[in-house]
């Protein structure tokens, strides 16, 4: 964080000066209660309800804080402890956020999407890294309580800012925006998912839809041009850059010539009529969309196509993103424990449509969670899509993944199919089956510890 003296603070929040000095400068900044407080020279926005802790504040100063709370009550504080009283400690957070993100005239990139936001996030992430310091938010935590922290990870030095936006419920994209102030916002795809806090799927593309006004005016907006969903979200009222990217010749940052290669993906780029041949490690189409708009962000932040191109080549496949090893027997694993939604299960089986044609196939489906009351409907999609298609033996862990294996088997599959209520007993049935010529995809909830511990198993080949 950039430090801000606590008498400059003073006169932006309008506080009223309860204890302590105004001559220092804090460098850090949390939301008491909501983040822990682990160094000195951290400012501290309390709220009139919260309990202060003045030994363990104190003890970690200077510190400071800002808080509504009686003046009875704030002077309470320690030596080593400056206190601000400011009329409403809400209006002064939201002071606080508009005077420390008007401090930086920098690309600030905010990505939503069902899937593929955290690989794109660290496709740029990896590419302008090479060129610029820069502020990203951190794997796929990408809650709405982290979005201060983040913020003012932003420094002087910083000349590039990647966030990943959240979504649980409605307005969590919006409150996000409106702290980042994004000048740059990508959607990668929407698909389904949190239905349980957007009510169905036309509340879940309107809470995605949020990231088109919280864009800076004149800002860019990238969307997959090949997604039926992002389609149908109104533009009109956007006055900045729209580009679009796939496969599709509606496509600004169009992909040509698709073809799985060694360890990753290979294809021609299409801008404005001239080509690029782009790798991209990672295998699927999705990997392709997500290169697209890393490539297209790129741009608009100032870096060339071919600089992107080049960094795209070194980037280093997530773990649990579709990640294959050598397992059991000679079998190839391939671990997709990371995420577990309808969009991302298409995507992972139609990779396993690709490098498993000669193999014998398994696959392996956990529950998939926050569906709310499409939860049936959702399971049972995904039963028919592995129904039309050439497995050997499909097993489900967990009580939502049994329709899974019911549909299925009620459309006609051809695959040996097992349901469990947990992993116990799955590595003992499948042992015997495990060899050079198998292929097994594991897919699975981020929550589930269990699935993640039972994939490592798999990929343990002693």
């Amino acid at each position: 964080m950039q430090s801000i003296s606590v008498q400059k603070l003073k006169q932006i929040l309008q506080g009223k000066l309860i204890h302590g000095s105004e001559q220092w400068s804090v460098q850090h900044a949390i939301y008491y209660n909501r983040h822990e407080l682990t160094q000195s020279h951290t400012l501290m926005f309390v709220s009139r309800n919260d309990n202060i802790n003045w030994q363990e504040i104190d003890r970690k100063g200077p510190s400071l804080i800002i808080s509504d709370k009686p003046s009875t009550d704030l002077k309470n504080a320690l030596a080593n402890t400056t206190v601000l009283q400011v009329k409403s400690v809400a209006q002064a957070y939201w002071a606080f956020i508009e005077y420390y993100r008007g401090l930086f005239q920098i690309p600030v990139i905010a990505l939503t999407g069902t899937c593929g936001k955290t690989t794109t996030k660290e496709m740029l992430k990896h590419i302008t890294s090479k060129h610029w310091p820069v502020q990203a938010s951190v794997s796929s935590k990408n809650e709405p309580r982290q979005s201060l922290p983040y913020l003012t990870g932003i420094e002087q030095q910083t000349q590039a800012a990647i966030f990943e936006l959240g979504l649980g419920n409605t307005g969590n994209i919006k409150h996000q925006c409106m702290i980042y102030q994004p000048t740059i916002g990508i959607i990668t795809n929407i698909g389904v998912h949190h239905l349980d806090g957007c009510l169905n799927l036309e509340g879940y593309i309107k809470a995605k839809a949020e990231i088109v006004e919280g864009i800076k005016e004149d800002g860019t907006l990238i969307i997959n041009a090949d997604d039926d969903n992002i389609q149908k979200i109104s533009l009109k009222k956007f006055k900045g850059k729209i580009i679009r990217f796939g496969l599709q010749d509606t496509a600004d940052y169009r992909a040509l010539n698709v073809q799985f290669a060694n360890t990753g993906m290979k294809f021609v780029l299409e801008v404005s009529d001239t080509k690029y041949n782009v790798f991209v490690p990672g295998y699927g189409e999705h990997q392709v969309y997500n290169a697209l708009a890393a490539i297209a962000a790129c741009q608009e932040m100032g870096l060339t196509i071919r600089q992107a191109i080049a960094g795209l080549r070194t980037f280093k496949q997530m773990a649990r993103h579709l990640e294959f090893t050598t397992g059991i027997g000679g079998s190839t694993i391939i671990d997709d424990t990371w995420t577990n939604n309808p969009t991302s299960v298409e995507a992972a089986l139609k990779v396993l449509d690709t490098v498993g044609k000669e193999k014998k196939v398994i696959l392996i489906l956990g529950d998939i969670k926050r569906l709310g009351n499409f939860e049936e409907k959702y399971h049972r999609e995904i039963g028919s899509m592995v129904a039309s298609r050439e497995i050997d033996t499909l097993i489900t862990i967990g009580k939502r993944a049994e329709k899974i294996a019911d549909q299925a088997q009620k459309d006609g599959t051809q695959a040996e199919v097992h349901s469990f209520k947990e992993v116990t007993g799955v590595l003992e049935l499948l042992k015997p089956k495990l060899d050079a010529d198998t292929i097994v995809l594991i897919k699975g909830p981020m929550s589930s510890r269990s699935m993640i511990d039972f994939a490592n198993k798999l990929k343990n080949s002693l």
